[in-house]
């Protein structure tokens, strides 16, 4: 075919005719076999249908981020509640009144005393690092903060010690807290549940930014594995906040 395009000058009518007839034979095979290629080349290129399932996340609850799948491992992994474990933390500490209670994770350093037996502050072998455990503070009348850490599966108390960054002016604030509440921790747990349904994974006597002595208490749901921080009025039980944390 590229010959045809360079053809010698015609030198008659004649000879053009036939030239002129052999051009458009050329040219009309050119075109069939343009048309084939390209319908064979169309065939190559396109996928039969098919029919693709659906990639949709299984039929149920909506998938949990990180904290919600955090919270969901450490409330079902413990089985001591907290009114138990408070009860057993302020078991440990004469005349003592519970102002924090937390479910956590153990930490590394919530190891046995180094010969391997038990001592006045390590009565208990502790939990393999990350088991859930009972971070507890207990006062004395005076402020005086003792930590009282309670295996939340066993419910043993594995560590007593005095809180060693306390001075003077953090025991005396302590002691006006607690001369303050006149609602008890399990008073005001019933409020916040009360206001949110869940199991109670916190609760921490302190102030607030109006400088009223208040309950707060995390209260989590076993449906949504979200928190709700309820404050709770420690003079009177009224629930003055409410503060959920979806993410």
């Amino acid at each position: 075919m590229s010959s045809a395009r360079r053809l010698p000058p015609l030198r008659s009518l004649a000879v053009m005719g036939a030239l002129g007839t052999s051009v458009l034979l050329l040219t009309a095979c050119t075109n069939a076999d343009t048309t084939r290629s390209s319908v064979a080349e169309a065939a190559q290129t396109t996928s039969p249908t098919a029919t693709a399932s659906p990639t949709a996340s299984p039929t149920g609850s909506p998938s949990l981020n990180e904290d919600q799948t955090e919270r969901r491992d450490l409330v079902s992994a413990a089985k001591v509640t907290w009114d138990k474990a408070a009860d057993t933390a302020v078991k440990e500490v004469p005349e003592g009144k519970l102002v924090d209670l937390e479910l956590k994770r153990t930490e590394a350093d919530a190891t046995a005393s180094p010969t391997g037996s038990p001592s006045p502050s390590m009565p208990n072998p502790a939990p393999s690092q990350g088991a859930p455990e009972w971070e507890a503070k207990v006062a004395e009348t005076d402020g005086t903060v003792h930590r009282v850490d309670i295996d939340a599966v066993s419910g043993k108390v594995f560590r007593i010690q005095a809180d060693p960054d306390q001075d003077a002016d953090d025991k005396q604030q302590t002691a006006d807290w607690l001369g303050q509440a006149k609602q008890s921790p399990q008073q005001a747990v019933e409020a916040a549940t009360g206001a949110a349904e869940g199991t109670v994974t916190h609760v921490e006597l302190g102030e607030n930014d109006n400088q009223q002595v208040i309950w707060a208490v995390d209260v989590v749901s076993t449906d949504t594995w979200d928190k709700t921080t309820v404050d709770v009025d420690a003079a009177n039980g009224e629930v003055l906040r409410e503060n959920a944390d979806t993410d």
